[in-house]
C-alpha cells in the first residue's frame, strides 16, 4: 500500500482539491494526469508521486510556494522504505563497485535522462553505454542506478546478458524475459509457452510502471531488443563492449561512451583504495603505475588491491614490477585490451604462490559466474583446505572477489586471461581433467541433492568419480534446495560445457538429475531445455533408454507449461524407446504420464485406460512407487467419472504401498485425492482427517505446493460442515503459502474467504 493517514500525500493531495473546488477529473484534466492516477494517489495505491507530477499538480491547483513545498515534501520517499512492502517490486541491482572513481560528466549525461522519463508526456528512454572490457561500463551504470534508484519506485530489474566473456554462450533474450517476469511476480505456470507469447506479457506486466531496466554485457542490438520495455516510465541502461548503433537508429538510444580514466581519476582510484596520504607520498611512482595499467580501471583496481594487501610495500616498487612483467607477455598479446592491461594481470599472477597460480589458471575452465570452495577443490582436483587458501590468496589480490560467503566471482576479462594461461601453461590433458572432474562434482552433488529432496525418486547413478573430486556436503532437504538454487545458472552452463567438451554422458545425466528441483521450483522451461540437450547426447551415446527418460522428461515439463499436446508427443516417443528398450519400468512411467496429460485434458476414460496399462506395467517391473502412482491417478479419474467408491478403493490401495515404500510425496498426493473421494460421498470427517496428513506428510517432505493444495480443500470440507472458524483459518494458512509462491491459485482463495465473510457482513450490517 501506499501513503495513507494523517500528512500522507494521497489526504493532502484530496484536501487541496477540494479546498480548490476540483472534481478528480477537473484536476487530471489541469495536471494533464489521468483520472485513474488521480484516484489512485488519493487513496494511496500507486503511494507517492514523482517530483514533476507533485509540480504538475501544483501548478493545476494554483497553490503558492508555501502549498507547492508541502505538497513536494509529502511527495517522495526512498525506494527502500516502501519496497519491501510491496509485491512483485524487484531490486536486482548488486551492490556498487566501491571506490568509484572520476566519471563526472558520463555521470552528468545519465541524470540529465531523467527528466525525459519525469511527468506527463515521458519517452521511452534508452542509454546505451559502450566502451572497451574493463573499462569500466559496468560500475558506472551500477553507480548511476544506485544513485537514481529512489526515482523508480516499481523497482530495478538486472541482468548479465554474458555477451563477451567465457562464462558460456550469451544469454538468450526468451531466458532473460522469463525471469524478469518472475522477478514481476508472475509465477512460473502463468508464463505462456512461446517466446513471442512470453516477450508480449512482459510488455505488458512493464506498462505503466516506473522501472530501471539494466541490460548489462550485451553482445548486440538483436540480443536486447526483445527486453526493451515498449511504453514510457522506464529507463534501460545498457552496457556493451559492441557499438549498438542498431540501438540508436531503431530505438533513439543515447550513446554514452566510456573511455579509460584520465590521470587525475586514476590518481583518485587508487587514492580511494589506498589512501590519499600514501599516494601523496609517491607521486612519481603512483603516475606510473597509472600510465602502466593504461588507465584502465580493473587493471588499476587489481594493482590497487595488491597494495593494498602489502602496506609495507613502497609504491615505486610495485610500479617496478609491473613495468618488468611486460616482457613476459609477448605469447599472450592480442585482443581488446592492451599489452600494458595485460602486464597488470600478469604481474599480478606472478606473485601468486603455485597453488594459487594453478587455481587462478583452471577457473579459465570454470564457466561460471560463481564457484563454491568445494567446486574449487574438484576443478583443482586438491582438497578444501588447499582450495580455500588458494582462492583467499587470489581474493586477496583484487583476481577474485567473495559476494557470498563461501562463494568466490571473477570479471570476465580477468576470466578469458585466466583461460588463455591455462591454454599457454597447462596441456590439454590437465585441462580436459580439469574439466572432467569439475563436471563429476556437479554430477554426484546434484544426484545427491535430488535424493534428498525427495529420497524415493528414481536414482541417477554416475560412473565412479575422477580422483580428487569433493562434492559439496549436503545433509538436508533446506541445504539440497539452496545448493541447487545457488548454483542453478552454474548447472545450466555445466551441461553447455559438457556438451562442447564432448562428455555425453554427463550432458544426459547432469539434467536428469536437477530435473526434479527444476520441477519444483517452478523453471520449467529450463526443465525442458536441459532435457532436449540431453536427448542429444543419448542420441549420440546410443543409449536408447537414456533417450526415453529425457523425451518423458520434457513430456512432463511441457504439461506443467500447459503445451498439452507437444507432452503428449513426446511422452508417447518416450513410451516407443522403453518398449523398444523392454523396460517394463520405464513403459509405466511413460504411460502414467500419458494418463495426467489426458486428465488435463479432461479425457478421462482414456486417462483411466492409460493408467491400468501403466499399472500393469509397473506390476510386471516390479516397481511399487510406480504402482502407487498409476493407482492415485486411476483414483482421480474414476472419482472425475463419479465412481467414487471405485476411487476410494484405489487410493487406499496406493496408500499400501506408500508405507512399504516409505514416499511421503506420493503418499501425500494420494491422501488429498482419496480426500476428495470421501468429500464427495458425503464423509466429511474422515475427508478432514486425510486432508491433515497430507498436510502433515507436505510439511515433512517440504513440498510447499502440496500443503497448499491440501489446505484449500480442508477448508472446503470444514465449510461444506458449516465449520466457519476452522475454514478460514485453512484457507489462510493456505493463502499464506500461496503468496509466498506467486501462486496463481492465490486469487481463488481470496475469493472463497470474502464469500466466508459475506454473511457475518451482512448480519453486522
Amino acid at each position: 500500500m501506499g501513503a495513507s493517514g494523517q500528512g500522507g500525500f494521497g489526504p493532502l493531495l484530496r484536501s487541496r482539491r477540494l479546498a480548490a473546488g476540483l472534481t478528480q477529473e477537473e484536476l487530471a484534466d489541469r495536471a494533464g494526469l489521468s483520472v485513474r492516477t488521480i484516484r489512485d494517489l488519493e487513496l494511496g495505491v500507486t503511494g507517492r508521486p514523482y517530483r514533476k507530477t507533485a509540480a504538475f499538480l501544483g501548478d493545476a491547483l494554483g497553490l503558492d510556494e508555501a502549498g507547492r513545498a508541502e505538497l513536494a515534501g509529502a511527495a517522495r520517499r526512498p525506494l527502500r522504505d516502501i519496497a519491501p512492502s510491496l509485491p512483485g517490486v524487484p531490486s536486482q541491482l548488486p551492490a556498487a563497485v566501491a571506490g568509484f572513481a572520476g566519471r563526472s560528466a558520463e555521470l552528468g549525461v545519465l541524470t540529465g535522462l531523467l527528466d525525459q522519463v519525469d511527468g506527463p508526456g515521458g519517452t521511452v528512454v534508452i542509454a546505451a553505454i559502450g566502451g572497451t572490457a574493463g573499462v569500466g561500463k559496468t560500475a558506472l551504470a551500477l553507480r548511476w542506478a544506485h544513485q537514481v534508484a529512489g526515482e523508480f519506485p516499481d523497482g530495478q530489474l538486472y541482468v548479465n546478458l554474458r555477451g563477451f566473456g567465457p562464462g558460456g554462450p550469451p544469454v538468450t533474450p526468451a531466458a532473460v524475459v522469463r525471469d524478469f517476469l518472475a522477478a514481476l511476480g508472475v509465477p512460473a505456470q502463468r508464463v505462456p509457452v512461446r517466446a513471442d507469447a512470453q516477450a508480449a506479457l512482459y510488455r505488458s506486466k512493464v506498462a505503466g510502471r516506473r522501472l530501471l531496466v539494466v541490460l548489462d554485457n550485451a553482445r548486440d542490438s538483436e540480443q536486447v531488443g526483445p527486453l526493451l520495455p515498449g511504453s514510457a516510465g522506464c529507463l534501460t541502461l545498457v552496457t556493451s563492449r559492441a557499438p549498438l548503433t542498431g540501438l540508436v537508429a531503431a530505438e533513439g538510444a543515447r550513446l554514452v561512451p566510456v573511455d579509460v580514466l584520465s590521470p587525475a581519476e586514476g590518481r583518485e582510484l587508487l587514492a580511494l583504495r589506498l589512501g590519499a596520504g600514501r599516494v601523496a607520498g609517491e607521486q612519481a611512482a603512483v603516475a606510473e603505475i597509472v600510465e602502466s595499467t593504461a588507465r584502465l580501471p580493473l587493471a588499476l583496481s587489481i594493482v590497487a588491491a595488491r597494495a593494498a594487501a602489502h602496506p609495507g610495500y613502497r609504491l615505486a616498487e610495485l610500479a617496478a614490477e609491473l613495468r618488468d612483467a611486460r616482457d613476459r607477455l609477448d605469447a599472450l598479446a592480442g585482443g581488446e585490451v592492451s599489452a600494458d592491461v595485460r602486464a597488470a594481470f600478469s604481474w599480478s599472477c606472478a606473485r601468486l604462490s603455485d597453488p594459487a597460480s594453478r587455481m587462478f589458471r583452471l577457473l579459465g575452465v570454470y564457466p561460471g559466474p560463481e564457484v563454491s570452495v568445494a567446486a574449487a577443490a574438484s576443478l583443482a582436483g586438491t582438497g578444501r583446505p588447499q582450495a580455500r587458501l588458494a582462492l583467499a590468496e587470489l581474493t586477496a589480490v583484487g583476481l577474485l572477489t567473495e559476494p557470498a560467503a563461501g562463494r568466490f566471482a571473477c570479471h570476465d576479462l580477468l576470466r578469458t586471461y585466466a583461460a588463455e594461461l591455462s591454454t599457454a601453461l597447462d596441456t590439454d590433458a590437465e585441462r580436459y581433467a580439469a574439466t572432467h572432474r569439475m563436471l563429476d562434482h556437479f554430477l554426484r552433488t546434484a544426484c545427491a541433492a535430488r535424493l534428498l529432496i525427495n529420497p524415493a525418486a528414481l536414482a541417477v547413478v554416475p560412473g565412479p568419480a575422477c580422483p580428487g573430486v569433493l562434492p559439496q556436503e549436503l545433509g538436508s532437504y533446506a541445504q539440497a534446495l539452496a545448493w541447487f538454487a545457488a548454483d542453478h545458472q552454474v548447472l545450466l552452463s555445466v551441461i553447455s560445457v559438457a556438451v562442447r567438451s564432448g562428455f555425453d554422458t554427463h550432458a544426459h545425466q547432469l539434467p536428469a538429475a536437477i530435473a526434479l528441483y527444476l520441477e519444483h521450483s517452478g523453471h520449467w522451461q529450463d526443465w525442458a531445455d536441459t532435457q532436449r540437450t540431453a536427448v542429444a547426447a543419448a542420441q549420440r551415446r546410443g543409449d536408447v533408454e537414456a533417450q526415453g527418460r529425457a523425451h518423458f522428461e520434457i513430456g512432463s515439463a511441457l504439461g506443467w507449461l500447459h503445451g498439452y499436446d507437444d507432452a503428449l508427443a513426446h511422452m508417447q516417443d518416450a513410451l516407443r524407446l522403453f518398449v523398444q528398450a523392454g523396460n517394463h519400468q520405464g513403459q509405466g512411467r511413460a504411460l502414467n504420464g500419458i494418463a495426467v496429460i489426458f486428465t488435463a485434458q479432461r479425457r478421462f476414460d482414456q486417462a483411466l485406460d492409460h493408467a491400468r496399462q501403466a499399472l500393469a506395467a509397473h506390476l510386471l517391473a516390479g516397481t511399487r512407487n510406480g504402482q502407487a502412482t498409476a493407482l492415485n491417478v486411476m483414483g482421480w479419474a474414476f472419482r472425475e467419472l463419479g465412481d467414487h467408491d471405485q476411487a476410494v478403493d484405489c487410493c487406499q490401495q496406493a496408500l499400501d504401498l506408500c508405507d512399504e515404500t516409505g514416499n511421503l510425496t506420493l503418499a501425500a498426493a494420494t491422501r488429498d485425492t482419496l480426500g476428495l473421494a470421501l468429500h464427495d460421498l458425503g464423509q466429511d470427517a474422515r475427508a478432514i482427517a486425510c486432508y491433515r496428513q497430507s498436510i502433515d506428510e507436505c510439511r515433512k517432505v517440504g513440498h510447499r505446493g502440496g500443503e497448499a493444495e491440501a489446505l484449500i480443500h480442508l477448508g472446503d470440507a470444514h465449510a461444506s460442515c458449516a465449520e466457519v472458524r476452522a475454514a478460514r483459518w485453512a484457507w489462510r494458512q493456505a493463502l499464506a503459502i500461496l503468496d509466498e509462491l506467486s501462486h496463481p491459485d492465490a486469487d481463488g482463495v481470496r475469493a472463497k474467504l470474502r464469500q466466508l465473510d459475506q454473511p457475518d457482513a451482512q448480519a453486522a450490517g
